[in-house]
């Protein structure tokens, strides 16, 4: 399959299913929390594939992959986010592992770009 867009990405594709996924769950976290933690983990979770995108309009493959690499950031950062969460008692852990194995699978696709990306 040609990539003629970021939008043809399985990264991108598979992150903006993720940032579903923490708005839905999100939703019932506590109202006194709309300006803590909900409101970090969801711009971390757009902030993954808005990276994604802006790197892949990026002139040049090292600045494409930093962009990449600032989506795995971001992505650590939901993870932690997550975490916190279920520590807090505002998601369960059956709640949140989904939402884990998702964000692992992007993890291993931008791992897998950034790697494929330093191939001369």
């Amino acid at each position: 399959m040609a990539i003629n867009s970021y939008r043809d990405l399985l990264a991108w594709q598979q992150a903006m299913e993720l940032v579903t996924a923490i708005y839905k769950s999100t939703e019932c976290w506590p109202r006194e929390e709309i300006y803590g933690l909900t409101s970090q983990i969801r711009r971390a979770a757009v902030s993954v594939p808005a990276n994604i995108a802006e790197g892949y309009g990026r002139d040049t493959r090292g600045s494409y992959q930093q962009f990449l690499r600032i989506a795995q950031g971001s992505l650590k950062e939901v993870e932690t986010h997550l975490l916190i969460a279920e520590r807090l008692g505002f998601s369960q852990k059956q709640t949140i592992a989904p939402i884990m194995v998702m964000s692992e699978s992007v993890g291993k696709l931008l791992r897998l770009l950034i790697r494929k990306l330093s191939e001369p």
